[in-house]
């Protein structure tokens, strides 16, 4: 190849990496303005102390916000150790965890159902499981109190067919809370899933069941692997937000199951106490950190361990 034929494909590869980089100006600046702005002030906040009667900060350096997490105050003055903070730390997981296991049980028949429709229905499939997020989120929360109320639909129903003499007490409870946490998430869930079963080849899987494979071999062992980055995505597309959902548990929990996210809400809100609101905001976003490093950590030795550098390949 000759020197005038390779000049083109270099001024056009010069020509479209120059002055590329301004163009993320306004995205770099938005971020800047609206997403670390704020957080920089939480963390700034966070080592303040509450103002004498609870309106704003004391701007003086303290580390009690931070105390308060593990240790309570007595009226005497003294400090011991106060679990209830790590306690809620622990329910906001647990929550989370389940409802991240939920939706997977949930959305995984369901993803591969839809990959396995002809191509002319899935759009619409896809617009269907996209369809609660025309709703607001509130509204959607408010529908689940009328459908796990004493006289709502479910314990009506099973009272009609005599399934129960008295009305099951759902409403208020942790069943609330999981059940309106897996329904708002469970589209997070179902979509990265149908992403990776849409282009899973199931020939393979017909071939498996043609060599005598059962089901659940050809389940386990031929179409989860395939479509594993979905679930992986799915699994932090609703664990990370369930982490800190505040809706469900305020509305369908009725208070008795706090997660953080209530907690921190409470703290700039009737309690006032904007450091200790902002610790346990700052305590939030080091645990989500931590599960995504851990993540990326996993990922990367998984990845020199199969001798492939990339994460599609890897996962």
């Amino acid at each position: 190849m000759t020197t005038q034929e390779k000049a083109p494909k270099s001024v056009e590869a010069r020509t479209a990496g120059q002055g590329s980089w301004w163009v993320g100006i306004p995205g770099i600046a938005y971020l800047v303005a609206l997403v670390l702005g704020p957080m920089i002030i939480i963390v700034i906040y966070s080592f303040l102390s509450r103002a004498k009667f609870g309106v704003g900060v004391k701007w003086s350096f303290s580390f009690t916000p931070y105390l308060d997490l593990v240790f309570g105050e007595s009226l005497a003055g003294g400090r011991s150790f106060d679990p209830t903070y790590l306690e809620i730390i622990a329910n906001s997981f647990w929550y989370s965890l389940i409802t991240s296991a939920a939706c997977l049980v949930l959305s995984i028949p369901i993803a591969i159902w839809m990959a396995t429709r002809p191509e002319h229905r899935r759009t619409a499939l896809v617009f269907l499981v996209t369809i609660p997020f025309w709703t607001s989120l509130l509204i959607r929360t408010y529908s689940f109190i009328i459908i796990l109320n004493d006289n709502g639909p479910i314990n009506g129903t099973l009272q009609f067919l005599h399934v129960i003499q008295s009305p099951i007490g759902m409403l208020y409870t942790p069943f609330a809370t999981v059940m309106g946490l897996v329904y708002t998430f469970l589209p997070f869930m179902i979509l990265p899933i149908y992403a990776s079963a849409e282009r899973f080849d199931f020939r393979l899987a017909e071939a498996a069941y043609d060599l005598g494979a059962n089901r659940w071999t050809v389940l386990t062992r031929i179409v989860l692997p395939s479509v594993k980055p979905g679930i992986v995505a799915g699994m932090l597309l609703v664990f990370i937000p369930a982490l800190g959902s505040f809706l469900a548990p305020e509305l369908l929990g009725g208070g008795k199951t706090s997660m953080i996210a209530n907690v921190i809400a409470a703290q700039f809100g009737a309690s006032r106490n904007w450091p200790f609101g902002a610790a346990l905001s700052v305590l939030l976003l080091v645990i989500t950190m931590l599960i995504l490093v851990g993540f990326a950590v996993v990922a990367r030795r998984t990845a020199k361990a199969s001798g492939s550098s990339s994460w599609d390949s890897l996962l």
